[in-house]
């Protein structure tokens, strides 16, 4: 984590062979990105010893996914201030404090799922999202099957969207691009 540059760092305390508290010592020593410790460990004393020893955010094992996932975004866009509550892909659009989407300035009315969807592909654009990442990131239950529902919602986005922005790789997932 100290070679390369992050938005936020998840760190869990309890890694083989590693102790997490080192790893965060170190982390502070040569960097300033935010960190969520995501451990087991609950007790108040190990909350406070995680956020004076530089953690900017703390969750303790199990928690939601959801709210792991708005945790980083907060941490995200307090460390990069205003420019992180925007995210542009040539006339896309996303302004994620409203949650709203405009493409070449015209709004564009999404289903809060199909803004969870772009915004997802937005995060990782030019990478590819698994089809099983963005059902785990749009819907609670979890199933064995979870049939045509990531693709009825990825279908509905194109729709919406037009153009070519979203693209389909057979048997990977899907990815956003420019």
């Amino acid at each position: 984590a100290c070679t390369w540059d992050y938005d936020a760092i998840v760190l869990d305390l309890l890694m083989p062979g590693l102790s997490g508290w080192d790893v965060l010592q170190k982390l502070r020593q040569q960097k300033s990105t935010p960190v969520l410790i995501l451990t087991a460990r609950d007790g108040v004393q190990d909350r406070v010893r995680g956020l004076d020893s530089g953690a900017d955010d703390y969750l303790a094992k199990p928690y939601h996914l959801t709210e792991l996932l708005a945790r980083v975004r907060a941490l995200i866009r307090r460390s990069a201030g205003q420019a992180a509550s925007e995210i542009q892909i040539g006339p896309l659009l996303l302004d994620t404090r409203s949650r709203t989407v405009t493409l070449s300035g015209a709004a564009i009315q999404l289903t809060p799922r199909e803004y969870s969807l772009l915004e997802l592909l937005a995060l990782n654009r030019g990478a590819i999202v698994t089809r099983t990442q963005i059902y785990e990131h749009l819907f609670e239950e979890q199933e064995e099957s979870f049939s045509n529902l990531v693709d009825v919602h990825v279908s509905n986005l194109r729709r919406k969207l037009g153009g070519d922005f979203i693209t389909t790789r057979r048997g990977q997932g899907y990815l956003l691009h420019d």
